[in-house]
């Protein structure tokens, strides 16, 4: 990792009663693909609208490449780029206008903004429709014009904020695709999902943010660490007597166990062999078993673990 790009400390941010941001902090570093994730109302976007200027905090600092953030900072803001997940692209223009236009906003040079133009529409495979105007457009293509007008211009910082949200799969694979491989070529992303498994795939480090604090930070690995569970193992039976079913529940490692709709669920906490253990018992009692799974938490484990609630919280 190189230099730090973006630094926020103690950030306060309130709404009368409400405290939106509860002195947060945040350090990324150069070449990282960096997730934010947090449940409806944690903060996220606070902190998004804060770091790009757009919103006034009450308290705190942000640096961004190493100097003050303000809504002045027009060199600084050139080299960024915001994706939001709301799509802002203009109907009246096609879709290479729409990405002319807003790389123009920051390259003046006409030949070299044609370059990054054509560089764009390739990237996000829209050659077949830049004539095309955005109504004309499915809502994933739609999607892959919203990125690339937001990284035309070639920013060294580029924010995506839910970027995939109700895409078709073909679509939201091309703009994982076009994430890392902008990370790649030197851009550090800053990235907001509600997808567990997009952030997995991607993010080279995660912070969970709620209510307007950073409670987790870390890689996926580091992240799992920090909660209790380590072991999830599911077991497909027809029938499993109770009997049966407190003797897994004794054995060393296992905190959790539960058996409905024909499937034993158990979530453990250490240990190296519980599938064994638990394979052992269901051979002494004679029980004849079909599928078995056991995979290491996910980030959606995680999460649910450090905040009591899940992603998708209804607002």
């Amino acid at each position: 990792m190189g230099n730090t790009v973006v630094q926020i400390e103690n950030l306060v941010k309130r709404y009368q009663e409400l405290i939106a941001l509860d002195h947060f902090n945040l350090k990324i570093q150069e070449g990282e693909v960096f997730g934010l994730l947090g449940p409806n109302g944690s903060g996220k976007t606070t902190v998004i609208n804060c770091l790009l200027s757009l919103l006034r905090y009450d308290k705190g600092s942000i640096a961004i490449f190493g100097q003050p953030m303000n809504p002045e900072q027009y060199a600084i803001k050139a080299q960024i780029g915001v994706i939001m997940q709301n799509v802002a692209v203009l109907q009246e223009l096609t879709v290479r206008e729409n990405i002319d236009y807003f790389c123009g906003l920051y390259i003046t040079d006409k030949a070299k903004r044609k370059q990054y133009v054509n560089e764009a529409i390739a990237f996000v495979g829209l050659e077949e429709f830049e004539k095309f105007y955005p109504k004309k457009l499915s809502g994933g293509l739609l999607r892959r014009l919203n990125i690339a007008c937001g990284i035309a211009h070639k920013p060294k910082l580029i924010i995506l904020d839910e970027p995939t949200v109700a895409v078709d799969p073909q679509s939201r694979n091309k703009i994982l695709e076009g994430i890392t491989e902008l990370n790649r070529q030197g851009a550090t992303i800053i990235y907001t999902s509600h997808y567990m498994e997009e952030v997995e795939q991607i993010c080279t480090r995660i912070a969970i943010i709620d209510k307007g604090k950073n409670i987790a930070m870390g890689t996926c690995d580091e992240l799992r660490r920090m909660i209790h569970r380590t072991e999830n193992i599911t077991v497909e039976t027809a029938e499993l007597p109770d009997a049966v079913l407190k003797q897994i529940c004794a054995l060393e490692y296992v905190y959790e166990a539960a058996f409905a709709d024909n499937t034993l669920t158990v979530l453990c906490s250490g240990g190296k062999h519980n599938l064994v253990k638990l394979l052992e018992i269901f051979a002494q009692a004679d029980i004849a078993f079909g599928r078995v799974y056991s995979e290491r938490p996910s980030l959606n484990d995680v999460f649910l673990e450090i905040t009591g609630r899940e992603l998708r919280d209804k607002e």
